[in-house]
C-alpha cells in the first residue's frame, strides 16, 4: 500500500534536494518549523493544503505542479506491491533474490518493513565478458 503523504514527502524533499537547499532553507520561507517539514518530508505528518501550497511557493514550484508529479506516481505506484528502488546485485542477492525468470538478467527481493509498507528491489545481474573468436 503506498501511503499519499509519503509520496508527497518524497517529491517535496527530491525538489529541496535538487535546488541544493536545506531544511532550515525551505522551512524558514514557508514559514513552518524545520521538525514539521522534516516529518511532512518523511511521510509522518498529513501537511493542509495551505501549507503545501507554502512550501511549494518556497520552493518555486506551482502546487499543481507538484500534485501532478505525485499523481503519476501513486498511478504507477497502484499496479505494484511495493516501491521500486534501485539496488546493487550484491545487496539483493543477501536479501534472497530470485531471477524474474530463468534467461532474465534481472533479480528481484521484497522486504516487509511493516504490515503497510513493502519494498521491491530489482537489481541486473553482472554482464558476463563476452570474448569473440577472431
Amino acid at each position: 500500500m503506498v501511503l499519499l503523504r509519503r509520496v508527497i514527502g518524497d517529491a517535496l524533499r527530491a525538489r529541496r534536494q535538487g535546488q541544493h537547499r536545506t531544511l532550515r532553507e525551505v522551512s524558514t520561507a514557508a514559514n513552518v518549523s524545520l521538525g514539521y517539514l522534516s516529518e511532512i518530508e518523511r511521510g509522518q505528518k498529513e501537511a493542509s493544503s495551505e501549507l503545501l501550497a507554502a512550501i511549494c511557493d518556497a520552493l518555486g514550484a506551482r502546487l499543481s505542479e507538484l500534485l501532478g508529479e505525485v499523481s503519476s506516481t501513486l498511478s504507477l505506484a497502484e499496479g505494484m506491491e511495493g516501491v521500486l528502488v534501485p539496488v546493487d546485485a550484491g545487496s539483493v542477492k543477501s536479501q534472497s533474490a530470485k531471477p524474474v525468470s530463468p534467461k532474465s538478467d534481472v533479480a528481484v527481493a521484497v522486504r516487509r518493513e511493516s504490515p503497510l509498507k513493502a519494498t521491491l528491489h530489482a537489481a541486473r545481474k553482472p554482464q558476463r565478458d563476452v570474448v569473440y573468436a577472431a
